[in-house]
Protein backbone atom coordinates (compact mmCIF):
# COMPACT_ATOMS: atom_id res chain seq x y z
CA UNK A 1 0.00 0.00 0.00
CA UNK A 2 1.28 3.77 -1.57
CA UNK A 3 2.24 6.08 1.12
CA UNK A 4 0.44 9.20 0.95
CA UNK A 5 2.92 11.89 -0.70
CA UNK A 6 2.71 15.53 0.71
CA UNK A 7 3.57 18.46 -1.58
CA UNK A 8 6.43 21.07 -0.96
CA UNK A 9 3.62 23.34 0.57
CA UNK A 10 1.81 20.81 2.53
CA UNK A 11 2.00 21.86 6.25
CA UNK A 12 2.98 19.06 8.24
CA UNK A 13 0.95 18.41 11.21
CA UNK A 14 2.13 19.41 14.65
CA UNK A 15 3.93 16.43 16.79
CA UNK A 16 2.93 17.07 20.65
CA UNK A 17 5.93 18.68 22.57
CA UNK A 18 7.29 16.61 25.21
CA UNK A 19 6.09 17.57 28.41
CA UNK A 20 9.44 17.48 30.09
CA UNK A 21 10.94 19.73 26.98
CA UNK A 22 13.53 22.50 27.68
CA UNK A 23 11.29 26.00 26.92
CA UNK A 24 14.36 27.91 25.24
CA UNK A 25 16.51 26.54 22.22
CA UNK A 26 19.57 25.52 22.85
CA UNK A 27 19.05 25.16 26.45
CA UNK A 28 20.38 21.49 28.06
CA UNK A 29 17.86 18.97 28.77
CA UNK A 30 17.47 17.69 31.84
CA UNK A 31 18.11 13.95 30.84
CA UNK A 32 21.72 15.18 29.12
CA UNK A 33 22.76 17.21 32.02
CA UNK A 34 22.24 14.41 34.39
CA UNK A 35 24.41 11.59 32.30
CA UNK A 36 26.71 14.71 32.06
CA UNK A 37 26.79 14.78 35.41
CA UNK A 38 27.29 10.96 36.32
CA UNK A 39 29.73 10.61 33.71
CA UNK A 40 31.90 13.35 35.38
CA UNK A 41 31.52 11.48 39.10
CA UNK A 42 31.99 8.65 37.42
CA UNK A 43 35.79 10.09 35.77
CA UNK A 44 36.67 11.76 39.29
CA UNK A 45 35.92 8.61 41.20
CA UNK A 46 38.04 6.40 39.07
CA UNK A 47 41.04 9.55 38.10
CA UNK A 48 40.90 11.43 41.88
CA UNK A 49 42.56 8.94 43.73
CA UNK A 50 45.67 8.47 41.48
CA UNK A 51 45.64 12.04 40.82
CA UNK A 52 45.96 13.05 44.21
CA UNK A 53 48.54 10.10 45.11
CA UNK A 54 50.60 11.58 41.81
CA UNK A 55 50.50 14.98 43.17
CA UNK A 56 51.60 13.86 47.03
CA UNK A 57 54.34 11.43 46.19
CA UNK A 58 55.20 12.82 42.62
CA UNK A 59 54.63 16.54 41.91
CA UNK A 60 54.82 17.96 45.72
CA UNK A 61 58.48 15.83 46.48
CA UNK A 62 59.88 17.33 42.82
CA UNK A 63 58.56 20.63 44.03
CA UNK A 64 59.68 20.35 47.36
CA UNK A 65 63.33 19.46 45.83
CA UNK A 66 63.73 22.28 43.57
CA UNK A 67 62.59 24.99 47.06
CA UNK A 68 65.47 23.12 49.02
CA UNK A 69 67.76 23.15 46.18
CA UNK A 70 67.82 26.60 46.25
CA UNK A 71 69.28 27.13 50.00
CA UNK A 72 72.07 26.10 51.74
CA UNK A 73 70.60 23.75 54.08
CA UNK A 74 72.20 20.71 56.32
CA UNK A 75 68.54 19.15 57.00
CA UNK A 76 67.57 20.11 60.91
CA UNK A 77 67.44 23.96 61.47
CA UNK A 78 65.11 26.44 59.61
CA UNK A 79 65.62 27.28 55.48
CA UNK A 80 66.93 30.85 56.17
CA UNK A 81 70.63 30.77 53.98
CA UNK A 82 69.02 31.77 50.26
CA UNK A 83 71.82 31.09 47.78
CA UNK A 84 69.83 31.17 44.57
CA UNK A 85 71.35 28.54 41.89
CA UNK A 86 74.61 28.43 43.75
CA UNK A 87 73.97 24.77 44.50
CA UNK A 88 73.55 24.28 40.44
CA UNK A 89 76.81 25.91 39.45
CA UNK A 90 78.78 23.84 42.18
CA UNK A 91 77.58 20.58 40.94
CA UNK A 92 78.06 21.15 37.52
CA UNK A 93 81.66 22.75 38.75
CA UNK A 94 82.71 19.34 40.53
CA UNK A 95 84.75 17.06 38.76
CA UNK A 96 83.23 14.28 41.17
CA UNK A 97 79.42 14.98 39.93
CA UNK A 98 80.45 15.55 36.26
CA UNK A 99 82.60 12.31 36.71
CA UNK A 100 79.40 10.31 37.89
CA UNK A 101 77.63 11.68 35.39
CA UNK A 102 80.49 9.86 32.85
CA UNK A 103 80.20 6.42 34.69
CA UNK A 104 76.41 6.63 34.67
CA UNK A 105 77.11 7.17 30.80
CA UNK A 106 79.11 3.78 30.14
CA UNK A 107 76.84 1.93 32.23
CA UNK A 108 74.29 3.08 29.62
CA UNK A 109 75.98 2.66 26.29
CA UNK A 110 77.45 -1.19 27.88
CA UNK A 111 73.50 -2.03 28.86
CA UNK A 112 72.28 -1.46 25.52
CA UNK A 113 75.36 -2.39 23.54
CA UNK A 114 76.13 -5.62 25.77
CA UNK A 115 73.02 -6.98 27.56
CA UNK A 116 70.95 -6.35 24.29
CA UNK A 117 72.83 -8.38 22.11
CA UNK A 118 73.14 -11.28 24.97
CA UNK A 119 69.73 -10.79 25.79
CA UNK A 120 68.65 -11.21 21.88
CA UNK A 121 70.44 -13.97 21.42
CA UNK A 122 69.85 -16.42 24.37
CA UNK A 123 65.92 -15.26 23.65
CA UNK A 124 66.11 -16.73 20.12
CA UNK A 125 67.77 -20.17 21.87
CA UNK A 126 65.64 -20.64 24.46
CA UNK A 127 62.69 -19.72 22.15
CA UNK A 128 63.54 -23.24 20.04
CA UNK A 129 62.27 -26.01 21.18
CA UNK A 130 64.74 -28.04 23.43
CA UNK A 131 64.91 -30.24 26.13
CA UNK A 132 64.76 -28.40 29.58
CA UNK A 133 64.00 -25.25 28.08
CA UNK A 134 61.46 -23.93 30.92
CA UNK A 135 64.21 -25.22 33.59
CA UNK A 136 66.22 -23.14 31.40
CA UNK A 137 64.78 -19.56 31.50
CA UNK A 138 64.11 -20.41 35.08
CA UNK A 139 67.98 -20.19 36.02
CA UNK A 140 67.76 -17.20 33.51
CA UNK A 141 65.32 -15.13 35.13
CA UNK A 142 66.14 -16.55 38.38
CA UNK A 143 68.83 -13.17 39.44
CA UNK A 144 66.23 -11.03 38.91
CA UNK A 145 63.80 -12.09 41.62
CA UNK A 146 66.41 -11.35 43.98
CA UNK A 147 66.42 -8.10 46.11
CA UNK A 148 69.34 -5.67 45.45
CA UNK A 149 70.52 -6.79 48.84
CA UNK A 150 70.98 -10.00 48.61
CA UNK A 151 72.86 -9.93 45.06
CA UNK A 152 75.11 -7.32 46.25
CA UNK A 153 76.25 -8.95 49.38
CA UNK A 154 76.65 -12.31 47.34
CA UNK A 155 78.59 -10.69 44.85
CA UNK A 156 80.57 -8.64 47.43
CA UNK A 157 81.27 -12.15 49.14
CA UNK A 158 82.79 -13.99 45.57
CA UNK A 159 84.72 -11.00 44.60
CA UNK A 160 87.02 -10.72 47.45
CA UNK A 161 90.72 -11.25 46.78
CA UNK A 162 90.62 -15.35 47.12
CA UNK A 163 87.31 -15.38 46.73
CA UNK A 164 84.88 -17.92 44.69
CA UNK A 165 85.81 -15.73 41.06
CA UNK A 166 89.42 -16.11 42.21
CA UNK A 167 89.13 -19.64 42.74
CA UNK A 168 87.17 -20.21 39.25
CA UNK A 169 89.29 -18.37 37.55
CA UNK A 170 92.78 -20.32 38.54
CA UNK A 171 90.85 -23.68 38.42
CA UNK A 172 90.74 -23.44 34.57
CA UNK A 173 93.72 -21.62 34.12
CA UNK A 174 92.89 -18.02 34.44
CA UNK A 175 94.89 -17.01 37.08
CA UNK A 176 97.12 -13.89 35.39
CA UNK A 177 93.09 -12.39 34.84
CA UNK A 178 92.76 -11.96 38.10
CA UNK A 179 92.06 -8.09 39.40
CA UNK A 180 91.41 -6.21 42.83
CA UNK A 181 87.81 -6.61 41.04
CA UNK A 182 86.55 -3.76 43.33
CA UNK A 183 89.53 -1.99 44.37
CA UNK A 184 91.04 -1.55 41.58
CA UNK A 185 89.88 2.24 40.00
CA UNK A 186 90.57 1.00 36.41
CA UNK A 187 88.56 -2.09 36.90
CA UNK A 188 85.37 -0.92 39.40
CA UNK A 189 83.18 -0.07 37.30
CA UNK A 190 83.20 -2.85 34.30
CA UNK A 191 82.89 -5.55 37.52
CA UNK A 192 80.05 -3.44 38.47
CA UNK A 193 78.45 -3.42 35.19
CA UNK A 194 79.52 -7.23 35.26
CA UNK A 195 77.13 -7.48 38.34
CA UNK A 196 74.43 -5.27 37.02
CA UNK A 197 74.21 -7.81 33.78
CA UNK A 198 73.97 -10.32 35.59
CA UNK A 199 71.18 -8.98 38.03
CA UNK A 200 69.01 -8.03 35.02
CA UNK A 201 69.69 -9.49 31.95
CA UNK A 202 66.85 -11.97 33.02
CA UNK A 203 64.14 -9.04 32.38
CA UNK A 204 65.74 -8.59 28.92
CA UNK A 205 65.28 -12.65 28.21
CA UNK A 206 61.78 -12.28 28.94
CA UNK A 207 60.84 -9.03 27.07
CA UNK A 208 62.43 -10.50 24.62
CA UNK A 209 60.63 -14.54 24.56
CA UNK A 210 57.10 -12.38 25.21
CA UNK A 211 58.04 -10.35 21.46
CA UNK A 212 58.93 -13.49 19.91
CA UNK A 213 55.88 -14.87 21.12
CA UNK A 214 53.78 -12.41 19.56
CA UNK A 215 55.43 -13.24 16.10
CA UNK A 216 53.15 -15.00 13.65
CA UNK A 217 55.00 -18.56 13.16
CA UNK A 218 52.96 -18.58 9.27
CA UNK A 219 55.67 -15.60 8.42
CA UNK A 220 58.81 -18.02 9.38
CA UNK A 221 57.33 -21.01 7.42
CA UNK A 222 56.23 -18.67 4.56
CA UNK A 223 59.79 -17.86 4.77
CA UNK A 224 61.32 -21.28 5.20
CA UNK A 225 59.49 -21.95 1.80
CA UNK A 226 61.16 -19.25 -0.02
CA UNK A 227 64.35 -20.77 0.72
CA UNK A 228 65.24 -18.72 3.47
CA UNK A 229 68.38 -19.37 5.91
CA UNK A 230 68.19 -19.47 9.40
CA UNK A 231 70.16 -16.21 9.64
CA UNK A 232 68.67 -14.48 6.82
CA UNK A 233 65.03 -14.96 8.44
CA UNK A 234 66.56 -13.59 12.17
CA UNK A 235 67.63 -10.76 9.60
CA UNK A 236 64.84 -10.03 7.91
CA UNK A 237 61.47 -11.09 10.18
CA UNK A 238 62.77 -11.45 13.48
CA UNK A 239 64.40 -8.86 14.05
CA UNK A 240 62.11 -6.62 12.60
CA UNK A 241 59.04 -7.52 14.49
CA UNK A 242 60.69 -7.48 17.26
CA UNK A 243 61.84 -4.25 17.21
CA UNK A 244 59.35 -2.41 19.24
CA UNK A 245 60.23 -4.89 22.02
CA UNK A 246 63.81 -3.69 21.84
CA UNK A 247 62.64 -0.20 21.88
CA UNK A 248 60.90 -0.77 24.75
CA UNK A 249 63.09 -2.49 26.26
CA UNK A 250 65.83 -0.24 25.35
CA UNK A 251 64.23 2.67 26.95
CA UNK A 252 63.98 1.03 30.74
CA UNK A 253 67.09 -0.36 30.37
CA UNK A 254 68.59 3.87 29.72
CA UNK A 255 66.38 5.30 32.31
CA UNK A 256 67.53 2.18 34.85
CA UNK A 257 71.08 3.18 34.06
CA UNK A 258 70.78 6.95 34.94
CA UNK A 259 69.35 6.07 38.18
CA UNK A 260 71.83 3.36 39.58
CA UNK A 261 72.07 3.08 42.93
CA UNK A 262 71.46 -0.28 45.36
CA UNK A 263 74.00 -2.19 44.12
CA UNK A 264 76.94 0.16 44.00
CA UNK A 265 76.09 1.89 47.08
CA UNK A 266 76.34 -1.76 49.06
CA UNK A 267 79.23 -3.18 47.15
CA UNK A 268 81.44 -0.09 46.32
CA UNK A 269 80.02 3.23 48.11
CA UNK A 270 80.58 5.13 44.89
CA UNK A 271 84.68 3.92 45.35
CA UNK A 272 87.49 3.35 45.62
CA UNK A 273 88.36 6.99 44.67
CA UNK A 274 84.79 8.12 42.81
CA UNK A 275 85.70 5.32 40.63
CA UNK A 276 81.99 4.03 40.64
CA UNK A 277 79.98 6.89 42.19
CA UNK A 278 77.05 7.42 39.85
CA UNK A 279 74.63 10.37 39.93
CA UNK A 280 72.46 8.59 42.85
CA UNK A 281 75.46 7.71 44.80
CA UNK A 282 76.68 10.73 44.82
CA UNK A 283 73.21 12.67 45.71
CA UNK A 284 72.82 10.33 48.83
CA UNK A 285 76.49 10.51 49.83
CA UNK A 286 76.67 14.77 49.54
CA UNK A 287 72.70 14.55 50.98
CA UNK A 288 72.03 12.25 53.82
CA UNK A 289 76.08 11.49 54.46
CA UNK A 290 77.58 14.73 54.54
CA UNK A 291 74.36 16.79 55.52
CA UNK A 292 74.17 19.03 52.73
CA UNK A 293 70.60 18.75 52.01
CA UNK A 294 70.28 21.92 49.51
CA UNK A 295 72.77 20.77 47.51
CA UNK A 296 71.71 17.06 47.31
CA UNK A 297 68.49 18.25 46.34
CA UNK A 298 70.37 20.37 43.60
CA UNK A 299 71.84 17.20 42.20
CA UNK A 300 68.26 14.88 42.42
CA UNK A 301 66.98 18.06 40.30
CA UNK A 302 69.90 17.69 37.87
CA UNK A 303 69.24 13.88 37.56
CA UNK A 304 65.35 14.36 37.36
CA UNK A 305 65.94 16.92 34.22
CA UNK A 306 68.26 14.66 32.58
CA UNK A 307 66.48 11.31 32.81
CA UNK A 308 63.20 13.88 32.10
CA UNK A 309 65.03 14.75 28.84
CA UNK A 310 66.55 11.70 27.70
CA UNK A 311 63.14 10.01 27.84
CA UNK A 312 60.86 12.94 26.05
CA UNK A 313 63.69 12.78 23.58
CA UNK A 314 63.62 9.26 23.20
CA UNK A 315 59.89 8.87 22.71
CA UNK A 316 60.18 12.00 20.14
CA UNK A 317 62.92 10.17 18.11
CA UNK A 318 62.98 6.51 18.86
CA UNK A 319 59.32 5.31 19.87
CA UNK A 320 57.34 7.60 18.00
CA UNK A 321 57.28 4.82 15.11
CA UNK A 322 55.84 2.52 16.95
CA UNK A 323 53.14 4.85 17.33
CA UNK A 324 52.62 5.49 13.76
CA UNK A 325 51.71 1.39 12.63
CA UNK A 326 55.13 1.27 11.02
CA UNK A 327 55.88 -2.25 12.75
CA UNK A 328 56.61 -3.78 9.49
CA UNK A 329 57.98 -1.53 7.48
CA UNK A 330 61.24 -3.28 7.36
CA UNK A 331 60.04 -6.62 6.54
CA UNK A 332 60.61 -8.14 3.33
Amino acid sequence: MSQPVLSAGARQPTEPVPSDAAPGRGSPQPGAARRSARRAAEISLYVGPALILYVLFVLLPIGLAVYYSLYKWNGLGPLTEFIGFDNYRRALDDEVFRGAITHNGIIVVLSIAIQGLVGIGLALLLNQRMRGRAALRAVYFAPYILSEVVTAVTWLLMLQPDGLVDTLLRAVGLGDLIELWLADTSVVLYTMFVVITWKYIGFAIILFLAGLQAIPQELIEAAAIDGAGRIQTIRRITLPLLGPTIRIWAFLSIIGSLQLFDLIWIMTLGGPANASNTMATYMIDRGFQRYEFGYGSAVAVILFVISFVVALAYQRFVLRRDTEGALTRNVR
